[in-house]
């Protein structure tokens, strides 16, 4: 399996825009697609956006379609979720998921392994 490991989350105001990084290390990083998912408090995980292996496809929520980009480096085993825009409502723990996959993956259960998280608060 690979591990990964997210950074990046902070407390930012309504409006800005946020980085968060996530680290791969251990299997072939390009064997996988990679995802970002995230939970709020009292809510169930859920999907924000998704790349494929090799970074030709993403997908996202409609939520934040638009306002956030995935991208992935596989050269140095990094996955990224740029957020701009932010709003109140994107408050919530983000994590770094691998799925062993070529497809595009939307929901968790395709995930082999997930980070620890990472914390982002979006204030009004």
């Amino acid at each position: 399996q690979v591990q990964l490991v997210e950074s990046g989350g902070r407390l930012v105001q309504a409006g800005g825009s946020l980085r968060l990084s996530c680290a791969a290390s251990g299997r072939t990083f390009s064997n996988y697609a990679m995802g970002w998912f995230r939970q709020a408090p009292g809510k169930d995980r859920e999907f924000v956006a998704t790349i494929t292996w090799g970074g030709g496809r993403t997908y996202y929520a409609d939520s934040v379609k638009g306002r956030f980009t995935i991208s992935r480096d596989n050269a140095n085993n990094m996955v990224y979720l740029q957020m701009n825009s932010l709003k109140p409502e994107d408050t919530a723990v983000y994590y770094c998921g691998a799925a062993p996959t070529r497809a595009l993956p939307t929901t968790g259960r395709l995930f082999e392994t997930w980070g620890q998280g990472t914390q982002v608060t979006v204030s009004s």
